[in-house]
């Protein structure tokens, strides 16, 4: 099966793209980031200089971790859906499930290997600016000089291949397991993560406005009730859905294939909802901290810088990682409709109609995503504000929620509608012929 395995790599490379650019840029941002740590451990650096790189090792790497996993599996998961008829047509020629779990998984270790091993270099010079970065601000000293050594390479390729083995294991055995609901750890998991969210919103209201660690239980909190609706994300779109008040084809036929293909567009509506949360919740804290420190004339301490260039860092991370995920799922997603689009052609729909109801779709799910994201984030942002500045809705929200919500909004309805205009034109009859 790993013969066979390399085969379908070079047989249809395009098809392993998308997971080769999150192998690559997942392990890319690992390996900058870890590379720190080889840079801390050298000898002759002083204490600070090591913190300093050590925690931004650690807090951005498993940040890192994190979005590299959630990148490979949502590639994976949508190529495996994709390819339904494929493994059905060698379980049907005597593959046994355990055959098909290894090519499928031996294909995503290949093709991450690859985007390990090309992300290297780029992590090297990535390295170095971001090492770069932090003498500019004082927060290293000048005589600190990087490293690219073990922990960098063995966290980089290590982490980069245990992601792509675990994802492409579970989308085997979602795509087995067919349309039943094995949905009852996901709940529990779910809730959990909306308990512990709200416990570390209202802690915050047990610090003081000069506490350091302020920032921390509502930016945590505000994560983690992203994830409880992230995880949620079937749910909340089909209870969105129930309560539209669309009329004319086009909204009827979007909430219809909505409804229809809630479970496998979770993955974009958990996408959108971290982006939002995070991003809003993060940047806006830190603008409020850092009006409050001018207004007061005080200086920013080195950990002050340190914890704002986290912030930073983090956002940049996952607005790179979320819209790759974005694109690629919504790219998947949108053009393995080309027998749909065909289907509706023949029966009568126009080009501009097929392109309007997709258009409503990515609208719907946009929508969907920004709100729920934007509750989440205001749940950290608010009382935070209250604590440090007796304010209630800080002014800064409005600006970066709107870029925020730009972005994404650019991000989702762009990606759909120029996937869906490539699909159509391919003509109607040939688009139901191949797809068949």
């Amino acid at each position: 099966m790993l013969v066979l395995a390399m085969r379908s790599i070079r047989q249809r490379p395009g098809r392993f793209l998308a997971t080769l650019l999150a192998a690559f840029l997942g392990a890319a941002i690992v390996m900058t980031f870890n590379s720190l740590h080889d840079t801390a451990g050298q000898p002759g650096v002083d204490a600070t200089s090591a913190d300093t790189l050590t925690v931004a090792a650690s807090v951005v790497g498993g940040y890192g971790t994190l979005l590299v996993f959630f990148a490979v599996a949502s590639t994976l998961t949508v190529n495996v859906r994709q390819r339904t008829a494929e493994l059905e047509l060698l379980r049907c020629s005597g593959a046994t499930p355990a055959q098909i779990r290894r090519m499928v998984v031996g294909e995503a270790v290949a093709v991450a290997l690859l985007g390990a091993a090309s992300a290297i270099g780029p992590a090297v010079l990535g390295g170095r600016v971001l090492l770069g970065i932090f003498h500019d601000s004082g927060q290293v000293s000048e005589s600190v000089e990087h490293s690219f050594g073990p922990v960098a390479l063995m966290t980089g390729i290590g982490i980069t291949l245990l992601a792509a083995a675990g994802a492409a294991f579970l989308a085997v055995r979602r795509a087995r397991r067919g349309t039943a609901r094995h949905g009852g750890a996901r709940t529990f998991l779910a809730y959990a993560a909306l308990a512990a969210g709200a416990l570390s919103v209202c802690a915050t209201f047990a610090f003081s406005a000069t506490d350091e660690a302020l920032m921390a239980p509502p930016a945590y909190g505000a994560i983690l009730l992203s994830v409880g609706c992230a995880l949620l994300a079937p749910r909340l779109l089909t209870g969105v859905l129930d309560r539209l008040p669309l009329s004319g084809a086009r909204g009827w036929l979007a909430v219809r294939n909505l409804r229809e293909r809630a479970g496998q567009l979770a993955g974009i509506l958990m996408s959108l909802i971290l982006f939002t949360a995070v991003s809003t919740a993060t940047l806006t804290m830190q603008a409020v901290e850092s009006d409050a420190l001018a207004a007061s004339g005080a200086v920013k301490s080195v950990d002050a810088k340190n914890l704002e260039t986290l912030n930073f860092t983090v956002v940049g991370i996952i607005v790179v990682f979320v819209c790759v995920m974005l694109v690629n799922s919504l790219y998947a997603a949108t053009i393995y409709r080309g027998r749909e689009f065909g289907q509706q052609r023949l029966a009568g729909a126009t080009p501009d109609q097929v392109l309007g109801t997709v258009g409503v779709e990515a609208l719907i799910l946009t929508l969907t995503g920004l709100a729920f994201g934007a509750l989440t984030a205001l749940a950290g942002i608010v009382p935070f504000t209250m604590v440090r500045t007796d304010g209630v809705l800080p002014g800064e929200v409005y600006g970066i929620g709107a870029t925020v919500a730009a972005v994404a909004a650019a991000t989702t309805l762009g990606t759909s509608l120029i996937t869906a205009r490539r699909a159509l034109r391919t003509p109607a009859v040939r688009a139901v012929a191949v797809a068949s």
